[in-house]
């Protein structure tokens, strides 16, 4: 039978064992005396030789390190103990305590069931190093983070200045255009008006030629100045779609109005494709693009040639088509097209212009989210395709200016007009004097008033200025229609163009045209407020 193992047997093994653990490693009995203790312990600590021995009291121990100064400045004694108690005031603990030399030991201490303790410990320099390191790059992350953060508060501080500037600058800049073109367009408005009573009396006498020129120019000179004040409201961003239900039969028939004298003076076909669709747009700014767009396919359509307008329902959207068979061009060009003041050599050869009409309708189309679409070949013609939202909800009646009555000058109307400019209502008595009218002009309500020009005339309509000098002139319509009867047909003859007027005027069933006044649409206005009908006036001012 092989000879058992002794107990001292077991305790060598135990500490052989516990030699080749990396930590540290110290048990004492209940009376805190050492039992046992690996050689690693003892290295740590660098203890010197005998005190690693079994008996060794760990106050012993503790006030070596005392006094070697590892617990601290102050009595070793009392360094001593505070230390033991540390390590045994709970059943476990985890401390941990720096070195000469810059080491860093940790402590794990553990009560025994009997009253003993075990103590475990090991060097955690490098770690305690990492976590220092990383601590310091933590902060200087924060640090960085921080001033980044600051920095761009700054920039964007900067910015958000910048941009108010910008816009302030723009805001401006856009109030200055609006009133400057108020002003100028005034006087363009009374030369249109005294060019059209010129062409009418001029017709098949030597001056007619020169009278043509004369509207042809002026006509250019409005048209740059009306696409140059789109231009800046647009990128002002001064111009805010007000989407609605719009019947579109009324935004083709203000098409056939204004266009339809020009196509037939210029021998082109403009065909309308009647439709009932109702369409969710901005009436103003929708129109405003469909203008351009007809406006260009009869510019550079050839006398005899065809435009077409009409909608295709595709999808859940309309899709609005001008069709010409002009001069066309190629896919090349079709950049070139939409830039300012940019034109192709053709088409600059067979009209006037600078090129704004295109670049107008790009700014709006992307202004009200919409879609364009073009094609044309060279030679035979384009089509211009705009997306517009369908709805079926029913669209508001529109204010909208009734087809031309080619023999309305001969129907004797009676039409007051008021506008604060002298030259411009002297104009206009003459144009509508020479078309058949009994015409009264005025430049104020108080004018009005003081020499009693409505006693025992009763107008059947009003042509009203939107700036006179002491209100507007919606304001001016509503005391008319107040002091002569409610169902006083008017016109509000402006050279304000923004949305906000319009919608007003819409509201109080008052037709808008726009300065400076073209005769086709004068006439048309004129025709479409005579065909309100005639109300009996009760009251006189």
């Amino acid at each position: 039978m092989p000879p058992q193992p002794s107990h001292s047997d077991d305790l060598t093994s135990l500490r052989q064992a516990l030699d080749h653990i990396p930590q540290g490693i110290a048990v004492f009995d209940a009376g805190l005396r050492l039992v046992t203790a690996n050689q690693r312990y003892a290295s740590l600590l660098e203890l010197p030789e005998g005190m690693g021995a079994p008996g060794t009291p760990l106050f012993d121990i503790a006030l070596h390190l005392g006094q070697r100064g590892d617990l601290g400045a102050g009595d070793p004694a009392r360094l001593a103990l505070e230390r033991i108690s540390q390590l045994t005031g709970a059943p476990l603990t985890v401390t941990q305590r720096p070195r000469h030399g810059g080491q860093t030991l940790e402590f794990h201490s553990s009560r025994l069931p009997d009253g003993g303790l075990v103590v475990s410990l090991s060097d955690v320099t490098a770690r305690v190093e990492a976590e220092r390191a990383l601590e310091l790059a933590n902060h200087s992350l924060e640090g960085r983070v921080a001033q980044r953060t600051a920095d761009l508060t700054r920039v964007n501080t900067e910015l958000e200045s910048a941009r108010a500037k910008a816009d302030a600058a723009n805001h401006d800049k856009t109030r200055f255009l609006a009133a400057a073109s108020h002003d100028l367009l005034q006087p363009l408005n009374a030369a249109r008006l005294y060019t059209s009573t010129l062409i009418e009396r001029a017709k098949l006498t030597g001056l007619a030629d020169l009278a043509n020129s004369i509207e042809a120019s002026l006509t250019a000179v409005e048209d740059i100045m009306s696409a140059l004040l789109d231009i800046s409201r647009i990128d002002s961003g001064a111009l805010k779609a007000a989407p609605a239900p719009v019947a579109a039969r009324d935004l083709l028939k203000k098409i056939e109005v204004e266009f339809g004298p020009l196509a037939r003076e210029r021998n082109i076909s403009l065909r309308i494709v009647a439709t009932k669709a109702t369409v969710q747009v901005d009436r103003s700014l929708v129109g405003r693009i469909v203008q351009n767009l007809v406006s260009n396919a009869i510019k550079y359509t050839t006398p005899g040639g065809k435009v077409l307008v009409g909608l295709r329902r595709r999808g859940n959207r309309m899709r609005l088509d001008v069709i010409d068979t002009g001069i066309g061009f190629n896919k090349d060009q079709h950049r070139l097209l939409f830039a300012e003041f940019s034109r192709l050599e053709r088409g600059a050869r067979m009209a006037q212009g600078l090129g704004l009409g295109l670049s107008i309708v790009q700014r709006l189309v992307t202004a009200l989210g919409l879609t364009l679409e073009l094609d044309s070949m060279e030679g035979r013609g384009s089509r211009f395709s705009l997306f517009l939202p369908a709805t079926r909800t029913l669209a508001a009646p529109s204010a909208g200016i009734a087809p031309v009555d080619v023999n309305f000058g001969t129907m004797g109307l009676k039409i007051l007009c008021v506008d604060n400019e002298r030259s411009i209502t002297e104009a206009m008595e003459g144009l509508l004097t020479h078309w058949g009218c009994d015409v009264r002009s005025a430049l104020s309500l108080k004018q009005i008033d003081r020499e009693r020009l409505l006693e025992g005339w009763y107008p059947d309509l009003v042509l009203m200025d939107y700036h006179l000098d002491q209100t507007s002139g919606l304001d001016a319509i509503e005391w008319l229609r107040h002091n002569l009867g409610g169902h006083l047909p008017a016109a509000l003859v402006t050279a304000d163009r923004s949305p906000a007027v319009r919608a007003l005027a819409e509201e109080r069933g008052i037709a808008v045209v726009t300065k400076p006044v073209k005769p086709a649409a004068l006439r048309a206005a004129i025709s479409g407020l005579a065909n309100q009908g005639r109300s009996p006036i009760k009251r006189v001012v």
